[in-house]
């Protein structure tokens, strides 16, 4: 059996999620974990810090970034995000967002998915 903290990989952080993101998209997206039909999934919205009509201020995003990131780590996806993040060939177009869905330990599935 697989330890689940080694499989997991490091944890993330907010600077190298952002470093994935734009060295694969050359822009810093707004991303959302998204709970539907008893699973979680990341998106990567099309919305990015560098557009002027981006609603939230770069602290705000930085916050909001640091909220995922703990949640992504708390959930032991931190490899998974980091693999998709760099071998993902799909870009965000304009109303359609990116769609991973996360494989969850079976524990810490329930504590998101009530």
């Amino acid at each position: 059996m697989v330890d689940s903290e080694a499989a997991a990989g490091p944890p993330l952080s907010v600077d190298e999620l952002l470093d994935l993101m734009r060295q694969r998209w050359k822009a810093s997206y707004d991303l959302q974990l998204v709970r539907r039909q008893g699973r979680l999934y990341l998106h990567v919205m099309w919305g990015h810090l560098e557009q002027q009509s981006f609603p939230l201020s770069a602290e705000a995003y930085g916050e909001k970034l640091a909220e995922i990131v703990a949640s992504l780590n708390g959930l032991g996806s931190a490899a998974q995000v980091r693999q998709w993040l760099t071998t993902t060939r799909d870009k965000p177009r304009l109303g359609k967002a990116l769609s991973l869905p996360l494989q969850l330990p079976e524990g810490r599935a329930s504590e998101f998915l009530l």
